[in-house]
């Protein structure tokens, strides 16, 4: 057992010091909590809180870690939960976790680090990463792979390579040293982000059944270890507080130190406990991520069925002088707490030892009722620790439909307000400006420093695909409707491969709770999403919240990032855009509308934003699921439509494969134009040999799905679409011109 002797004394201020003088001034105030808040940790423990327990409960009850202005309206993804056989583990544990089958289960969780990223976007965003993948191995699941979903302010800002850059190698530094491949995301360019870039990070990974772990300390006289880097001054109160705030003018002088991340330690600590779960020598496990060592020893003890015992001063420090509130608060990297039986503490000492992770015995379970924590000999902390992790305070804050929304809404990108292109070569340019546009060019720049093939091997039998998705601009002009939007397009992403959509993550970013025109925003996507769940019968196994992403009055739009994980029988049988052949033919699965509002080409092409979001359409996305999946050994290739529309997705498959394709629109009713660029819901173009076009266009027919015949996949390097204005044509080389140096330019 490793300890590490403190030099240096202090002034203690004891629990029983702190019955005997109730009149203490403390700084509640400085530290994050409100009048009310502070006398309520009064009214629990009879007496002042100690500076150490006031140090406890001032980051377990900030926003980041109680949820407590979303908690009333977060209840509707319980009371509104598709009855499934699938959700092994649900909304409340460190991740959810989802059986996928044969005896396996799959555990997923997207959270967000995004005040972090922008006062340091290196180690914010590397710490993200760290985090998430923490809690998927505290589950007991073997880290497989990472996602990201980031927001970028307006490309053009001086600041934006700055934080591009350093969130981009944080993400990239951390997860390649972890040798953990990131398989996806977005990477969105909008002004509302300017102050406020979000990180929003996915996790995913394996294990059998009988190997799921649970955050929990039970058992009297089991041991209390924890193990992994050393506890140092880095993310003292993190991004508790930091999450917890507003930024404006005067805020840098409040913000907390960001974490510090290793990820090398983060590879060690992940192989040791793996071990550790394959010898079934833990009882219950924590990871610490927000709130440190007061998140890891009271969601411990609440959690488990007594009490709890921690000798703060034998925690491992990289500094000496760190006071025990510093302790207490720090939120320093790559760190795990485990409950051990006594019988196995010296095997786990050994299994530590042998992958070089300082391990140390700083407590017990006890048969009491309560959290106790010594300094020594002094009794500094003596709290019940369900008010500390789980009956934080609770706000039902009022909230408003904004009053500017109507105006917004009745905006809408007519003729008049956003002029249409008046010839075939004027939608051949705006084609181009589409493709060369920062949210729709090549992300080469940014995925190239990423790992995409480690643990890439020969793959048979059962498989996931999973999606992150979200457009904020339809949050921003109906917050109900673009929540279920970016449910809908991450779960048709996950159907177009031919996996079965099981299971939903979110990570849901908005301004201050405070603002009750914020507030409403929140809970309608809240609701949106909840509803479109239950339609769907996909659960939210869980996620995170991360509000307050505001600078002075300026809000975000409405983000909420939505996470679909689906599952395919043998991956030997998915589908990707890569499959088609020459000669196959090109149909369009799904009906198009007139819908142009807060997408793309309205974005790009006239800098509006106003209107009704596309219509959301849930009972289409199952039909397309299914004959997706029904018939994907007929399916050569496929591919969502989405931002840009079909302009973009054909673009897309011209550029990412070595053939052409020729398509006309004689098979639709639609005018050219709105069969390009509109973005209307539950579609998709898929090729096919020309013997099965027949087969898939009954399918669709058989499930209320409309369905075209565009044309065919061609063997030269030119998509060339006929319209009734003349034919447009544009060759591999015209498509890249833009498309692949945008992102570069917008870096230098």
């Amino acid at each position: 057992m490793n300890t590490t002797p403190i030099s240096v004394r202090r002034d203690i201020d004891t629990v029983e010091r702190a019955g005997s003088t109730p009149d203490v001034q403390q700084p509640w105030a400085d530290l994050g909590l409100k009048p009310d808040e502070y006398q309520r940790i009064r009214d629990i423990l009879g007496r002042r809180p100690t500076s150490a327990e006031l140090a406890m409960y001032s980051v377990m009850w900030s926003e980041h870690c109680s949820y407590k202005s979303s908690k009333v309206h977060l209840r509707q993804f319980g009371a509104k939960q598709p009855q499934t056989d699938a959700m092994l583990v649900g909304i409340g544990e460190n991740a959810g976790v989802v059986d996928i089958g044969d005896g396996w289960a799959v555990t997923f969780k997207v959270e967000s680090h995004n005040h972090p990223s922008f006062v340091e976007p290196y180690q914010g965003a590397a710490t993200g990463v760290g985090g998430i993948v923490r809690d998927i191995l505290a589950m007991g699941a073997r880290p497989l792979a990472v996602m990201d979903s980031l927001r970028f302010g307006a490309p053009e800002h001086l600041d934006t390579p700055r934080i591009v850059s350093g969130v981009v190698a944080g993400v990239g530094g951390y997860g390649n040293c972890l040798g953990l491949p990131n398989i996806g995301g977005e990477a969105v360019f909008d002004s509302c982000y300017q102050g406020n870039p979000l990180v929003n990070a996915l996790c995913v990974g394996a294990m059998r059944h009988e190997d799921i772990h649970l955050a929990k300390a039970s058992g009297v006289g089991n041991l209390v270890v924890l193990y992994g880097a050393r506890t140092g001054g880095d993310g003292i109160g993190g991004v508790s507080v930091l999450a917890s705030e507003t930024f404006d003018a005067t805020g840098p002088a409040k913000r907390p130190s960001v974490q510090v991340g290793d990820p090398f330690m983060e590879k060690l600590l992940i192989e040791c406990t793996l071990q550790m779960f394959a010898e079934k020598l833990v009882e219950g496990i924590q990871d610490l991520g927000g709130a440190g060592l007061s998140c890891a020893t009271s969601e411990l003890a609440s959690n488990g069925d007594g009490g709890m015992r921690v000798h703060l001063d034998r925690v491992p420090l990289r500094d000496a002088t760190l006071s025990p509130e510093e302790i207490l608060m720090s939120e320093s990297q790559e760190r795990m707490m485990a409950v051990v039986h006594p019988d196995n503490i010296e095997r786990v000492m050994h299994i530590c030892q042998r992958w070089d992770v300082t391990a140390t015995v700083i407590g017990e379970v006890t048969n009491a009722s309560h959290l106790q924590v010594y300094w020594h000999d002094d009794l500094i902390v003596d709290v019940p620790p369900r008010t500390v992790a789980h009956d934080g305070p609770v706000y039902d804050r009022p909230f408003h439909r904004p009053a500017w929304l109507d105006a917004r809404q009745s905006d809408e990108p007519t003729t008049e307000r956003c002029p249409r292109p008046s010839t075939a070569e004027h939608m051949r340019q705006q084609i181009l400006e589409l493709l060369a546009s920062a949210n729709l060019c090549d992300r080469e720049w940014l995925t190239s420093q990423y790992d995409r093939y480690v643990l890439g091997n020969t793959t048979t039998g059962r498989g996931i695909a999973v999606s992150l998705d979200c457009n904020g601009r339809f949050g921003a002009l109906d917050p109900y409707v673009g929540a279920q939007l970016a449910l809908s397009e991450a779960y048709r992403n996950v159907a177009v491969s031919g996996a079965t959509p099981l299971a939903v993550t979110d990570c849901l970013n908005f301004g201050s709770p405070e603002d009750p025109e914020v507030m409403w925003q929140f809970a309608e996507a809240v609701r949106g999403l909840a509803d479109g769940c239950l339609e769907l019968g996909t659960p939210v196994t869980g996620g995170n919240v991360s509000l307050y992403n505001q600078t002075a009055t300026t809000a975000i739009h409405p983000t909420p990032v939505v996470g679909v994980l689906g599952v395919l029988d043998d991956v030997r049988t998915r589908i990707t855009m890569h499959g088609a052949k020459p000669a196959d033919a090109v149909i369009l699965i799904g009906a198009t509308q007139e819908e142009f509002a807060g997408g793309e080409w309205a974005h790009v092409v006239h800098g509006h934003l106003g209107g009704t979001p596309p219509q959301v359409n849930l009972v289409a996305e199952r039909s397309l699921a299914s004959v997706i999946r029904d018939h994907r050994h007929l399916i050569t290739s496929a591919h969502d439509l989405s931002d840009g529309g079909l302009a973009i997705a054909l673009s897309e498959l011209v550029l990412r494969n070595d053939y052409g394709l020729d398509v006309s629109f004689a098979d639709t009713d639609a005018d050219a134009f709105t069969m390009l660029f509109s973005e209307s819901v539950a579609r998709a173009v898929v090729t096919t040999a020309s013997e099965n076009v027949d087969a898939i266009r009954a399918a669709c027919e058989l499930v209320g799905l409309p369905s075209a015949l565009l044309g065919t996949v061609t063997a030269d390097d030119f998509l060339s679409i006929t319209t009734a204005d003349g034919v447009i044509t544009l060759s591999r080389a015209e498509l890249a011109e833009g498309w692949s140096r945008t992102f570069a330019r917008i870096m230098s």
